[in-house]
């Protein structure tokens, strides 16, 4: 019976991290968004993100975090939400699930710790600017 369950595969769509100037805080900060560089609209798009790791020895995790968004047309993105600073040594998980017509896909992102630096930039599809990209 489980071998009767086809699970859709997320393609084409993907997570970045993306420094740029933030006027709140006077200098640059990480932002995450979620890159459809696919064909298809998703729908009923929702993202949970929390982080978790050892710091000095000691186990740490925040709080759940949960985004919504109705739509994510075709080949475009959407900004989903600022990385703190004191998170970036820890892993940052994100759970993305929505829908392409009446198919449910989802997939878990994971930024490994320390990974969001300058050191790991690449170009980032559709945004056009140097970001870390998870796929």
């Amino acid at each position: 019976m489980k071998s009767d369950i086809i699970i859709p595969e997320v393609e084409n769509v993907f997570l970045a991290a993306v420094q740029e100037w933030s006027d709140d805080f006077m200098e640059k900060v990480w932002y995450i968004y979620l890159v459809n560089d696919s064909d298809f609209n998703l729908d009923s798009v929702m993202i949970v993100s929390k982080a978790f790791g050892t710091i000095d020895g000691e186990m740490k995790k925040t709080s759940l975090l949960r985004h919504a968004f109705l739509e994510v047309p075709a080949v475009t993105f959407v900004k989903v939400e600022m990385v703190e600073k004191s998170v970036l040594a820890l892993n940052n998980e994100f759970m993305v699930t929505f829908f392409i017509g009446n198919t449910l896909y989802d997939r878990k992102f994971i930024f490994r710790a320390n990974s969001i630096t300058p050191d790991y930039v690449e170009e980032v599809p559709l945004l056009f600017v140097d970001g870390v990209i998870v796929r």
